[in-house]
């Protein structure tokens, strides 16, 4: 009697990117909801997790290279800061500024790595 556990055969090893999703979610939000001496925090966890993300997304195969996978999901980010900033002369006492700040700024180094990873696909091929 054969028992079949309903995986698929080529999954052998488990991945590493849930908890460094898990663990750059709670950096940014630490970060952008304190904000002040935390904004580093905040957008190191944003890193953190843009890099997560591309690493599941070229693990599955959703993406073929790094760089592509860090251009959307940096793109993205900088998107949701840049409305967090629009939002941010409207309501003042929330302090959004700083938040906004903090997301376009993370997504910005992930766009940056997106270059920095281009480059360096260029000149090893």
């Amino acid at each position: 009697m054969v028992e079949s556990t309903g995986v698929a055969e080529e999954f052998d090893r488990s991945s590493p990117w849930p908890l460094l999703i898990a663990l750059g979610l709670a950096l940014s939000e630490f970060g952008v909801f304190f904000g002040g001496i935390f904004v580093p925090v905040g957008v190191a966890g944003i890193v953190l997790f843009a890099g997560s993300v591309v690493g599941i997304l070229v693990e599955t195969g959703y993406v073929d290279s790094h760089r592509r996978g860090a251009l959307i999901v940096g793109g993205t980010i900088v998107l949701i800061g840049g409305v967090l900033y629009g939002f941010s002369a409207v309501s003042v006492q929330f302090d959004l500024y700083t938040r906004a700040f903090t997301v376009v700024v993370g997504g910005l180094l992930a766009v940056g790595a997106a270059l920095v990873l281009g480059a360096l696909d260029a000149t090893s091929s």
